[in-house]
């Protein structure tokens, strides 16, 4: 009995970096993909708006250059990151404290490099001559401090994942770490990382994290987060993108779109935001998100007025609404026009009425300078920018519905970049092992009716 014709052998709903790098890996083996996207632009909500030559992420998710999958994945090979300065800026009393991982393997050496850091972190110029404190506590708890990220970072991945779970929050408290540890340099760190100020998220999910911090150096993308999708799309097959296009339904062997009909293939998988996802697959689970908001901030101070240099600057104190902030422009010059600084803070949760506001009084406690004749080029906020990830929590959620039809994205692994790649590369190997990896099996001409690339 001969089987139908159909116009690829792989469709991909959402153009966002799990899809997109799904799409590269099936190319890779010879599959036929199309990769769908409703939105006129791939990238999903890794988006950078340009605004008079500067270039402000909507979410600005911290990136590190140990993410296994920015290496592994297909299409990413001319990425560059731009490195923060080693650990973070704590800011606690008015004083600036630098906290750092220690050398990979918790060696003497790297117990003492967080003490040495602290004693040589810059000092804010509202600081009380004379005062000592640091967040972490004394010289002790900070030697055991680098000691515990050095081991944290030597820990396979594996033995992380079968410690057992608790919220992050707990679990730290049931090893015994002090709580002034967790709260002048853990909480604020992993709210950062996770934007989960609270430590509700799975302490598995934590201890990745920490890992991930610990063994590499936390990042941004040069030119701002589009850059990712733009790298995927751009090395794609030339008409494999097809923006402005809406899908309606899925099945096993077809999309139904809003603009194109029904489009015929041999399996689809939908890499979408977690919502739309379940909007398409009835029953899948929609998880609670953190909300983010990035206020975007310039001046035509110099930058050497700046002590936080290339460092993100995070508030130990929580004396106001910025979780962390950095002179994203010191990171990477690329996000702003010459003689301009470009200043980037996150707002964690449900934002102050008068957000704008409220930030640039906090900023100006954080930095030590006046705020009053800083611009305000843009306020992004997204509702459901980080999807929760709160004991207990699948770190592996299934990426095969059943046989034709998969699901991918941040949601179904971690919610970092990583997660998100990583989730792709495990759906499309089990698209691969469904269909058979020896290539195509395409055996029709595209019907008039499939999209073409915008």
């Amino acid at each position: 009995m001969l089987e139908p014709a159909y116009q690829v052998d792989v469709v991909i709903v959402g153009a966002g970096i799990a899809g997109l790098s799904a799409a590269h890996r099936l190319t890779s083996a010879g599959m036929t993909t199309a990769v769908l996207e409703a939105a006129p632009y791939p990238g999903g909500r890794m988006s950078t708006e340009k605004v008079d030559g500067f270039r402000l992420d909507r979410i600005g998710q911290l990136l590190s250059t140990s993410y296994p999958e920015l290496r592994l994945a297909p299409g990413l090979g001319s990425l560059a990151l731009r490195r923060f300065a080693p650990g973070v800026l704590l800011h606690r009393d008015g004083l600036m404290h630098r906290a750092g991982a220690p050398a990979a393997g918790g060696s003497a050496r790297g117990a003492l490099h967080v003490v040495r850091a602290l004693a040589s972190a810059p000092r804010s110029p509202a600081s009380s001559p004379g005062r000592t404190g640091a967040p972490v506590g004394g010289a002790v708890d900070q030697a055991r401090l680098g000691t515990a990220l050095g081991r944290i970072a030597a820990t396979p991945v594996e033995r992380l994942l079968s410690r057992p779970e608790l919220p992050a929050a707990r679990a730290l408290a049931a090893r015994g770490v002090p709580a002034r540890t967790i709260d002048g340099f853990l909480r604020p760190l992993l709210a950062a990382l996770l934007c989960d100020p609270e430590l509700s998220t799975s302490s598995r999910c934590a201890d990745l994290a920490l890992h991930s911090f610990a063994s590499g150096r936390l990042c941004v993308p040069e030119g701002g987060a589009e850059v990712l999708p733009e790298l995927l799309a751009g090395a794609l097959p030339a008409g494999t993108v097809r923006t402005g296009v809406r899908a309606t339904s899925v099945s096993t062997t077809s999309v139904t779109t809003a603009e194109h009909g029904v489009i015929r293939c041999r399996a689809v998988l939908v890499a979408t935001d977690a919502r739309a996802a379940a909007e398409l697959l009835p029953g899948l689970r929609v998880p609670d998100f953190h909300p983010v908001t990035v206020v975007h901030h310039t001046t035509d101070e110099p930058a050497a007025a700046f002590a936080t240099g290339t460092s993100l600057l995070l508030d130990a104190d929580r004396g106001g609404p910025v979780a962390h902030t950095a002179v994203v422009s010191n990171v990477d010059p690329s996000r702003a026009p010459a003689g301009r600084l470009l200043i980037s803070s996150t707002v964690l949760g449900t934002p102050p009425d008068g957000v704008d506001t409220a930030v640039r009084i906090h900023l100006a406690r954080l930095y030590g300078t006046s705020t009053r004749r800083w611009e305000t080029l843009a306020v992004h906020h997204t509702p459901e920018a980080v999807p929760v990830m709160r004991a207990p929590h699948d770190l592996r959620r299934p990426v095969r519905i059943l046989a034709g039809l998969y699901v991918c994205g941040d949601h179904r692994d971690t919610s970092t970049v990583q997660g998100a790649l990583h989730s792709a590369h495990r759906a499309a190997s089990a698209i691969l092992t469904d269909l058979g990896a020896a290539g195509s099996l395409h055996r029709a001409d595209p019907a008039p009716n499939l999209p073409k690339a915008a």
